[in-house]
């Protein structure tokens, strides 16, 4: 436990340092407090209108228009000013939600509050896409990127706890229409906050997100390019599969809920207090996955994770009783961080930094439309099967497939460590504008080599195949006879044939047994030219050696 509590004081303290990180934090928290006091009110809105179906197919309404809206929306996120998108739908959004209490208060039409909720949902759907597009321009390194997802993921444990508690008390000592204007505030404190955030974008990429789609490529492409990147990545194929088997049992439960809250308890707006129970268990989670940041295990953490909904679903149905409930979404939610963190950061780890929005949507995409088919589905079963052997079935399923993709899992976890020659890579000057997930993937691909003492390493006339860092030892780079400079452990060189595509100019003899970090030609060229203030340093790296 000690060194869960440091470890989660270091995260905390690296997203604080962070005023770029913070803002967005704030935002993410209150807005998502509003959503989920209004999720809740709209809820006992739906069964008090229209019964258990109502309630299933009005979520599984709002999920499915988000499915489809969040990769639409990614796209035109990705090709514009990521923050300047999120504020715009915060206001669209606060508008939309004060409609729905104006409809809730004048006992307007029920399928007009239906419709406009519907599309809340929708406009909103790409908000999250946004975000996780944006917050690696506000870090400095992959961990801090990692920690500002976790610090999130307990912002959402706390409010899943909160947010549930404030929907039932304010239905229950006000109304539904009270619970809907405190989401339009919340709106309105998210933009507030992201307006005050001030992005680091590369000097070579525009306003517009840095999108290098040419203008030829048709909108179709565009909105699928996110599902077409996680169709060729077999990892972000599991990851999204994985976490859809979590979500079916979330669309389930929102439907199961309900029903409890109305068998055991009486009333509808007692499932406020249900959700509670399960957001006491995600604090518990966070607090875990805070100190697990630096363990590695992003990926295996998601199939404990999903594990943590599965089983307690089974042993819900087979010791059916209010405590055994009250005891399962507890471990339900204990789980769900497990799950949250890997969800939010792997896709901005593996995804190009161009279509992270993209990717991220679809992700989300397949996890909500997975909600929609969950929340779908449970009426009939409910109808068909009862409550047991629906929740028994969805159980065996989900925890049958998580234990497969194990071992995929704990393969891409080695992936994602930060390889032996990352922390070199990034003491070179030359790589400092460079984005933090390309010179990752730059260490990854970096291969060791060793030459003993007097062993010629290049020679000049020769082709231009590699760079070299040096990672122990002592190299002479001389030109013809002439010693030019000793370099020395953190020294790099053959970057000058690289760069001006010409044959070696100098030649480089092992002075003692030597370690290097080869890497090759093709990324070399692909990460140094693809970044302007990279490919600017680089040449000046260049020029200063040929003058010398």
């Amino acid at each position: 436990m000690p060194e869960t509590k440091e470890g989660a004081r270091d995260s905390l303290r690296s997203v604080l340092r962070n005023p770029n990180l913070r803002r967005i934090q704030l935002a993410f928290g209150g807005s998502l407090l509003g959503d989920w006091a209004y999720g809740t009110a709209i809820l006992v809105w739906a069964f008090q209108e229209s019964g258990a179906t109502g309630v299933g197919l009005f979520t599984a309404a709002r999920f499915i228009a988000a499915a489809f809206a969040g990769p639409l929306g990614a796209a035109v996120a990705d090709r514009m000013d990521r923050r300047r998108f999120m504020m715009t739908t915060d206001l669209i959004r606060a508008v939309l939600a004060s409609i729905t209490a104006v409809l809730i208060m004048t006992d307007g039409p029920v399928a007009f509050v239906y419709v406009v909720a519907v599309v809340t949902a929708t406009v909103g759907a790409p908000f999250r896409s946004a975000q996780a597009g944006l917050i690696p321009r506000l870090v400095d390194t992959p961990g801090e990127l990692t920690a500002s997802n976790a610090v999130a993921a307990n912002i959402e444990n706390v409010v899943v706890f909160m947010g549930p508690a404030v929907g039932a008390l304010m239905v229950g000592t006000f109304d539904v229409a009270a619970v809907v204007w405190l989401n339009v505030a919340s709106f309105i404190w998210s933009f507030l906050m992201v307006s005050g955030v001030k992005e680091r974008v590369p000097d070579d990429q525009q306003a517009d997100g840095g999108d290098d789609d040419g203008p030829q490529e048709k909108m179709l492409a565009q909105i699928t390019a996110g599902f077409a990147y996680v169709g060729r990545n077999a990892d972000l194929r599991t990851i999204s599969l994985l976490t859809a088997a979590q979500t079916i049992i979330w669309g389930a439960l929102s439907v199961f809920m309900v029903v409890i809250a109305v068998r055991d308890f009486g009333e509808a707006a007692s499932v406020g207090w249900l959700q509670g129970a399960m957001g006491v268990g995600t604090i518990v989670g966070g607090v875990m996955i805070l100190g697990r940041v630096s363990k590695g295990r992003l990926a295996s953490d998601m199939v404990i994770g999903v594990l943590g909904w599965s089983l307690p679903v089974i042993v819900l149905a087979v010791f059916p009783s209010p405590i055994t409930a009250i005891a399962a979404l507890v471990v339900i939610g204990t789980a769900d961080p497990w799950v949250n963190l890997g969800l939010e950061t792997i896709p901005q780890r593996l995804a190009p930094e161009n279509a992270i929005s993209r990717v991220y949507a679809a992700v989300e995409s397949i996890a909500i439309g997975a909600i929609a088919l969950g929340s779908l589905l449970t009426p009939a079963l409910l109808h068909f099967f009862g409550i047991r052997p629906s929740l028994i079935g969805i159980g065996l399923v989900v925890t049958a497939y998580a234990l497969s993709t194990l071992p995929r899992l704990r393969a891409l976890d080695h992936r994602l460590t930060a390889p032996e020659g990352l922390a070199v890579l990034r003491a070179i000057a030359m790589f400092e504008a460079l984005h933090p997930s390309v010179v990752e993937e730059m260490a990854h691909r970096l291969e060791a080599v060793t030459f003993s003492a007097g062993q010629v390493v290049v020679r000049e006339g020769d082709p231009a195949d590699r760079f070299y860092v040096i990672a122990e030892g002592e190299v002479e780079v001389s030109h013809g006879d002439v010693v030019v400079r000793r370099e020395t452990a953190g020294d790099f060189f053959g970057e000058i044939g690289l760069l001006r595509n010409v044959p070696r100019t100098a030649t480089v003899t092992a002075v003692t047994d030597v370690k290097l970090w080869s890497l090759e030609r093709s990324v070399f060229l692909g990460a140094v030219t693809g970044t302007g203030a990279a490919r600017v340093a680089a040449e000046d790296v260049v020029s200063r050696r040929i003058a010398t």
